[in-house]
């Protein structure tokens, strides 16, 4: 199954950050994906580092099922992100920023974050995936 850069980060985000879906997240690795977000702190509610699919699904819906501190979504109209290709066809990149309506210090601003994903594929699915984010963003 071959599938472009665009389809695989809109497949990813789609089940990750809109719906939650552990279950459909673990579905675009690979058997034998990684999933990494090296700047979280060790023993953090997110997961520093799964591998394999269904250790992937399983952390993945632990962590979902924690009490969010805040349940704002993304604003989609008002995020966006740009996906850039690498030299390595299997390798490409992506800018986001996540923008969250009312949640500034006062309350009433936007809050915008900020991150970049770097995404390895085999077959149409993600063998590694590095999330590169401040690791304060993800505490319950």
């Amino acid at each position: 199954m071959s599938r472009t850069p665009q389809q695989i980060f809109e497949s990813y985000l789609y089940a990750g950050t809109m719906t939650r879906n552990a279950d459909a997240l673990a579905e675009n690795f690979t058997e034998d994906g990684v999933f990494e977000a090296p700047l979280m702190p060790p023993g953090a509610a997110f997961p520093r580092r799964l591998v394999g699919r269904d250790e992937i699904r399983s952390a993945m819906a632990e962590y979902y099922a924690l009490p969010a501190k805040e349940s704002r979504p993304a604003n989609v109209e008002k995020s966006g992100y740009v996906l850039h290709t690498t030299a390595d066809p299997d390798v490409f990149i992506a800018e986001i920023d996540a923008v969250f309506d009312g949640g500034g210090e006062d309350g009433e601003g936007d809050v915008t974050v900020s991150l970049v994903q770097i995404f390895r594929v085999r077959d149409g699915r993600i063998a590694r995936l590095r999330d590169y984010f401040a690791p304060e963003l993800m505490s319950r």
